[in-house]
């Protein structure tokens, strides 16, 4: 407040003029920690092409997200704009102790994790966990829960349920494979109509694909409020303090499951070109590029929003 009237009287005396361009971010790069996962690939690069034609260079990083945290850490990355919680909240809780990192809050609405079957068997009936228990419900999926890696944090979470015989699941057998070959599974399914539970999550092309639902899950085996997750933007403490207008049009960068869900599934699915899909987005949400830019200028302290619009034409 003190720095504001300062500026306001020197402006009144005629020692600065009234109207002045923005404040030059510090740095010209933005370095993004970008995991090999289709949607923050497809998030990274629509970031991208909203900074560089205000004088940005991006690069994407290919790194795990618990690399990531260590390039944040060490300045060798600035932002990461997958930062979900809380499947990753021992990596994010370390940098947030170690106060290197600047949490600017959910880029992503409707983020959800839990046990998900095809829309045809939630129109039949099953809705909630809990009906898992029923042996003709159990009979009817084949007793088979089919989901990602062993040694992930889902996998760790099921193997837990199946223990403490949560929704009867010690009656069930657990599938694990690669995301692909899980999806494969489902795929198939999905063809003969048959009944199926896996572990789904959103933002991911299998929400459209599959009609996907996610059931209730009062036991919170795969998180408080259903599995509902937090897709945080995170910014490396040095970069948030030195690059304002930057920080501005990251902080402002929020998407809806469902949108990067169709993204994903341009890309990850479909097998679109990368910088295609990206821009392709951008040209048919011209309304969402103006929330993401206002009050964001070019590093010259030029509009933001005319130099975007520019370089889409």
């Amino acid at each position: 407040m003190r720095s504001t009237t300062l500026l306001t009287t020197l402006a009144l005396t005629g020692l600065l003029p009234l109207t002045t361009q923005a404040a030059q971010d510090a740095s010209d790069e933005l370095r993004l920690v970008a995991p090999p996962w289709p949607g923050v690939t497809v998030k990274s690069e629509i970031l991208a092409q909203l900074a560089e034609p205000l004088g940005y260079r991006v690069e994407a990083l290919e790194v795990s997200s618990t690399v990531g945290y260590q390039t944040l850490q060490s300045g060798d990355s600035d932002a990461f704009l997958a930062g979900w919680l809380p499947s990753q909240q021992q990596s994010f809780d370390a940098a947030m102790e170690a106060g290197s990192i600047v949490d600017l809050g959910n880029n992503v609405t409707g983020a959800r994790m839990g046990f998900a079957v095809p829309g045809y068997v939630y129109e039949a009936g099953v809705t909630n966990a809990e009906q898992l228990a029923d042996p003709e419900i159990r009979e009817r999926f084949g007793a088979e829960i089919y989901s990602i890696e062993s040694g992930s944090t889902v996998s760790d979470h099921l193997h837990e349920a199946v223990e403490a015989n949560t929704y009867g699941l010690n009656q069930w057998n657990l599938r694990e494979s690669s995301t692909p070959g899980m999806l494969a599974e489902v795929d198939a399914a999905k063809r003969d109509q048959r009944w199926i539970l896996f572990y789904g999550w959103t933002p991911h092309w299998m929400a459209p694909a599959y009609d996907m639902e996610i059931l209730d899950d009062p036991a919170s085996v795969f998180g408080e409020n259903n599995g509902q997750s937090d897709v945080r933007t995170i910014v490396a403490r040095a970069y948030h303090a030195a690059n304002p207008n930057m920080i501005r049009l990251l902080d402002q960068y929020e998407l809806s499951a469902a949108e990067q869900s169709e993204f994903i599934r341009d890309f990850g699915l479909e097998e679109g070109e990368l910088e295609t899909v990206a821009r392709d987005w951008l040209l048919a949400n011209p309304e969402r590029i103006e929330s993401f830019l206002e009050g964001v200028t070019t590093r010259e302290g030029k509009p933001g929003l005319a130099a975007v619009r520019a370089s889409l034409e």
